[in-house]
């Protein structure tokens, strides 16, 4: 079995087309990634988050047979999660709750690198300031940051996921970076 575990997603998706309990390897996968992502999209309460995997994965096994193995799987799953989750605040007609970000403070250095903010203003920006920021900012734009910077996606992977053109990516991250950084410098 630890054999198939080295494979790529592709190769196991292809797997689980001529036996599903292959299907095991992908949940163990993206499990603990995909927790983290909604979690970022900001659905905090344990119990959402655990039926909110179980619809992503349930779904993802229904249209395993739709999957084009020639893709990205992990573009392909974090696309049925964000949906999902979307659909969750619709359903529920709430907002989401903001942002866990436990790992902002790597983030923080590298977007200091690509947001002009420390070096015009010399400011003191923190994890706690960049969290309220990023949740202060419009969805579109919340979107993605997370997915840049958090998830580490590519701009083609974001573009899979959120379903725009990879240019409409690009726009999207320079305007939400600007956003960003209209919001940090009035936060403090």
């Amino acid at each position: 079995m630890m054999e198939k575990i080295e494979k790529t997603d592709e190769e196991i998706v292809k797997l689980v087309f001529k036996n599903s309990d292959f299907f095991g390897i992908i949940i163990q996968r993206y499990e603990k990634p995909l927790s983290r992502y909604i979690k970022r999209l900001g659905v905090f309460s344990k119990e959402d988050i655990e039926d909110l995997l179980q619809e992503i994965f349930i779904k993802t096994y229904k249209n395993i047979n739709d999957f084009d193995t020639n893709l990205s799987f992990s573009s392909w799953a974090y696309r049925i999660a964000h949906n999902e989750t979307i659909s969750f605040f619709r359903k529920r007609k709430i907002h989401p709750e903001g942002h866990l970000i436990n790992d902002s403070e790597e983030i923080l250095l590298l977007m200091r690198d690509e947001l002009n903010l420390w070096k015009e203003k010399n400011q003191d920006i923190n994890a706690e300031y960049l969290n309220k920021a990023i949740s202060e900012i419009d969805g579109k734009y919340r979107d993605v940051i997370i997915l840049r910077y958090f998830e580490e996606k590519e701009y083609s992977e974001i573009s899979d996921i959120l379903q725009i053109p990879e240019g409409s990516v690009a726009t999207l991250l320079h305007r939400a970076k600007d956003k960003l950084e209209e919001k940090l410098l009035h936060i403090k």
